[in-house]
């Protein structure tokens, strides 16, 4: 292993509050119902265009919620993204904790000679706020974002152009994630790839998706990094 790939929501910071107060500001900003947190959680992960517009479709479905034609997910999009930027900015990591173990896990990793990069499908921006904020982007020689390439995860190309971008071969490079995107995108990608079991992942139990580990913290680092040496 030379480098390392590291996601962010889910696998060191858990951003859920975040998502779900911007959510939910947003959707009174469209005088819709408030999104419960399980149907955030299970469509964090592939973008923020995926999550605004599978939430709307969730709650323009209620019960609660009178059918109109004009009222559609798509027609709601792109007044639903720019209230749900300003809301997001405005409260970007205020509701979020770094995971126990993240910032020793990392600390592991550069003592063991990795070199490190952040791949995350949120927007750049928002993600190199919240490292600064939160203390990690220091750990990170490259951070790229959702709008960095012109496909996101699990599409493997994020992965193949970080790859390029550190200098290293993807059979060098260890993607640590925390849901099947993260695992579909190194496999194609032909990164070996681990996962955090605390994360994201779509509401499934993550020990079911194939990868080459299973971590419950990121100081699993060490004793499962020896095994290669």
């Amino acid at each position: 292993m030379k480098a390392a790939i590291v996601d962010l929501d889910g696998t060191m910071v858990d951003t859920l509050g975040d998502f779900e107060v911007a959510l939910n500001r947003t959707l009174m900003d469209l005088e819709l119902p408030k999104v419960s947190t399980d149907v955030v959680e299970r469509t964090v992960g592939k973008g923020s265009e995926h999550l605004i517009l599978s939430v709307l479709r969730h709650q323009l479905a209620l019960p609660e919620v009178k059918v109109c034609e004009k009222r559609s997910a798509e027609t709601l999009y792109e007044t639903a993204w720019t209230r749900y930027q300003h809301h997001y900015l405005a409260i970007n990591g205020q509701f979020a904790n770094v995971y126990p173990g993240v910032v020793e896990g990392l600390r592991q990793m550069q003592a063991d000679g990795l070199t490190l990069a952040c791949l995350t499908n949120k927007p750049l921006a928002f993600a190199a706020k919240l490292l600064s904020d939160k203390d990690l982007l220091g750990f990170f020689a490259l951070t790229f974002g959702g709008d960095s390439f012109e496909r996101k995860k699990p599409d493997p190309l994020p992965l193949l152009k970080t790859c390029e971008a550190l200098g290293t071969l993807p059979a060098q490079t260890l993607m640590v994630g925390d849901s099947s995107n993260d695992a579909q995108a190194a496999r194609a990608a032909g990164c070996p790839v681990v996962l955090v079991r605390y994360g994201y992942n779509h509401g499934q139990p993550v020990d079911t998706v194939d990868a080459d580990g299973h971590w419950d913290d990121f100081r699993a680092f060490t004793a499962w990094h020896r095994q290669f040496r």
